[in-house]
């Protein structure tokens, strides 16, 4: 018994340590503490082991109940990051909304060692797009070839939604005329379009910004999708964009652990307050979406959260988990808008063609 009291107590001072941590990590930058990010990462462990002990404690009879209790409390505008009560708002019935997609399709199963199963997985990608009917789509991870290939995607996509407008920026492959980056697909004209530099990249990273300014019922709203730098766990030093060309011995795990700490977050923390500055200089409303690369509880989010509306937390309800990959990431995908939009009818995608699900919102800007 002595030894499981023992036990119950490091295990209770590493879950109140770990979660003061995780509750610091969305105002540091994790320039100054590189590990800062890791307790935002892991809070969902950290406060499931917090309940444990608590129960345990409790059961036990125990002052150590009352750390527990209050860093659970300490913590509660924190924990409603993760969980959304939201409302529907009372929207005139002769105003339409602007239903705004974002979907990371890693390249559409590119890379799929099977070249029916990646064609199979492609077309159900296509048949999905059509069937929600987005009016502006933002892509991630959007792949095409310049002249026709075996596997076509942009000029089929847009035959196939009808869009008028496009935006892409993205690295270019000479060798296989190959594109790889992120994309908007618009059913509205773009008035204006253009993108925000990220610092010097390497060439590994394929993690881009741009926007379009979109004309929807005489009014004009800015759509930016962002990319922020990818977490790559697992992957080899070279971007799996190239490994077909290219191949790199897989870096251990502690290696991929180091590379996320001390170069990672850090870039990612800097490309969000580039982009929140960009949105600062907008003349117009603004819609920001994409694939953060980063959980409720992170430096990058908390950028975006200050000045902006959450719309998943604004009018849905439940945990929206968005990444179906290896690591259970929970969601990493985004909606934010300005305050002076309305943000209706969010929802996730329900079946998985992609390592991310699908997030889609209806955006009203209502005249007052």
């Amino acid at each position: 018994m002595r030894k499981f009291i023992i036990f119950l107590k490091l295990v209770s001072v590493f879950s109140i340590i770990g979660l003061f941590f995780s509750y610091l990590s969305p105002f540091i930058h994790p320039k100054y503490l590189f590990f800062i990010p890791f307790f935002g990462l892991i809070y969902p462990i950290l406060i499931g082991l917090n309940f444990l002990v608590l129960i345990a404690w409790i059961c036990l009879k125990s002052k150590w109940v009352y750390p527990s209790i209050i860093i659970f409390f300490v913590g509660i505008p924190f924990h409603f990051r993760f969980f959304a009560f939201g409302s529907e708002p009372d929207i005139p019935k002769n105003v339409k909304p602007l239903r705004i997609m974002s979907y990371n399709v890693r390249l559409f199963d590119l890379y799929n060692p099977n070249s029916k199963e990646a064609l199979n997985s492609r077309d159900k990608i296509f048949s999905y797009l059509k069937n929600e009917n987005a009016g502006i789509m933002c892509f991630q991870e959007f792949y095409f070839q310049d002249k026709s290939s075996w596997f076509k995607t942009k000029d089929s996509l847009i035959n196939l939604l009808g869009t008028v407008d496009y935006h892409f920026r993205g690295a270019h492959s000479k060798k296989h005329r190959q594109n790889f980056g992120i994309s908007i697909l618009s059913h509205y004209p773009m008035v204006g379009r253009g993108q925000v530099a990220f610092e010097a990249q390497s060439k590994q990273d394929f993690n881009y910004c741009i926007y379009a300014d979109v004309l929807f019922q005489k009014d004009t709203i800015r759509v930016y999708n962002v990319h922020l730098q990818s977490i790559k766990i697992g992957e080899d030093t070279e971007s799996t964009y190239y490994k077909k060309e290219q191949q790199t011995p897989r870096e251990s795990i502690i290696q991929n652990i180091l590379y996320k700490i001390t170069v990672a977050y850090p870039k990612r923390a800097n490309q969000a307050i580039r982009v929140a500055n960009h949105i600062a200089k907008s003349p117009y409303p603004v819609v920001v979406c994409g694939d953060f690369n980063d959980t409720p509880l992170s430096y990058s989010y908390n950028v975006f959260n200050k000045s902006m509306i959450d719309a998943f937390r604004n009018c849905s309800k439940g945990i929206g988990s968005t990444y179906v990959g290896k690591i259970p990431a929970g969601r990493i995908d985004y909606v934010f808008h300005s305050k002076d939009l309305i943000s209706s009818n969010f929802k996730i995608q329900k079946e998985s063609l992609s390592d991310h699900k699908a997030i889609i919102c209806d955006i009203y800007k209502v005249k007052k």
